[in-house]
């Protein structure tokens, strides 16, 4: 991760996600609820977390994108 993540973040703190059966993704960080992506977004996310499974780093940008926490 070291080109899109220098300082280690999302290894060290990941980020979590959890679809529910309304279709809404929430995103968690530290056991702590982020945000909630909803609607044609979320469909979007889900597909995507979906595709990324086996790919740990995948995974974790897509969520820091999601969030809007990507470049901090």
């Amino acid at each position: 991760m070291s080109e899109t993540d220098k300082r280690g973040r999302l290894e060290s703190d990941p980020f979590g996600a959890r679809v529910t059966a309304s279709g809404s993704v929430l995103i968690s960080r530290g056991g702590r609820l982020v945000t909630t992506v909803r609607g044609r977004a979320a469909e979007r996310l889900a597909d995507a977390l979906e595709r990324a499974a086996d790919d740990d780093r995948a995974t974790q940008l897509l969520l820091a994108k999601a969030t809007g926490h990507y470049k901090h």
